[in-house]
């Protein structure tokens, strides 16, 4: 089974960069759970086995995580250092995150059967950062294995990754204008008020007036 294994992976070897394309897909968490996309993250299966025939215990596995509409212009890195950051993703259209040696995707290794893209919301000051997704995308991804001397095996980018869009919590709450059927009952109440406080000084100034006459005439029966 490992020969045919290798036999595979040889086979999907490209000659002239030396690096192994494996049939891998990468895809969402086939389970249901809550929060497995969100406005700035979302969870991938973690791939088990498919590193093992090429991979040696110093190699490390990386995600390359670029915008859909920038994948095919993605250059994998020669070295560590030429790895493309989390901060760059507003210009260069892609990085690469969750760096984790290559055992963690063996067969038998432990740990969660999945991967969180972009949960990290306190990398500002590390590399590299898996910090959130700036934006609801899409997005692709692909899994590539290093050594000390560069990729050695890479897997085929996934499928288009769209983001929920955010509800606009962070952001300054807006006034918005009430609706025309809101508006016009206001303004009838509005209307009414004044109307009726119109009503109510005419009436006091009515009540004056005839309390002034009445006045007038029992002090013109006492004094005439």
């Amino acid at each position: 089974m490992d020969l045919l294994r290798v036999l595979l992976v040889l086979a999907g070897m490209d000659a002239a960069a030396g690096l192994a394309l494996l049939p891998y897909v990468p895809r969402l968490a086939p389970d249901a759970m809550p929060g497995k996309v969100t406005a700035t993250t979302f969870v991938l299966e973690r791939p088990r086995c498919i590193f093992d025939p090429l991979a040696n215990a110093s190699d490390a596995v990386w995600l390359a995580v670029a915008f859909a509409d920038a994948y095919t212009a993605f250059k994998n890195p020669t070295s560590r250092a030429e790895v493309p950051p989390y901060k760059g993703l507003p210009t260069a259209r892609a990085y690469m995150t969750l760096e984790m040696a290559a055992a963690a995707y063996g067969c038998s290794a432990p740990g969660a059967a999945v991967l969180r893209v972009g949960g990290d919301t306190e990398c500002c000051g590390r590399a590299p950062c898996n910090g959130p997704l700036p934006s609801p995308g899409p997005y692709r991804v692909k899994f590539l294995l290093m050594g000390c001397s560069g990729p050695k095996a890479e897997t085929k980018w996934s499928d288009p990754i769209l983001l929920r869009r955010g509800t606009g919590g962070n952001r300054a709450a807006i006034s918005l204008p009430p609706p025309q059927n809101q508006r016009g009952k206001d303004t009838a109440v509005i209307i009414a008020a004044i109307l009726a406080s119109l009503g109510a000084a005419l009436a006091m100034a009515m009540l004056g007036a005839v309390g002034y006459e009445w006045g007038t005439g029992i002090l013109r029966l006492f004094f005439s």
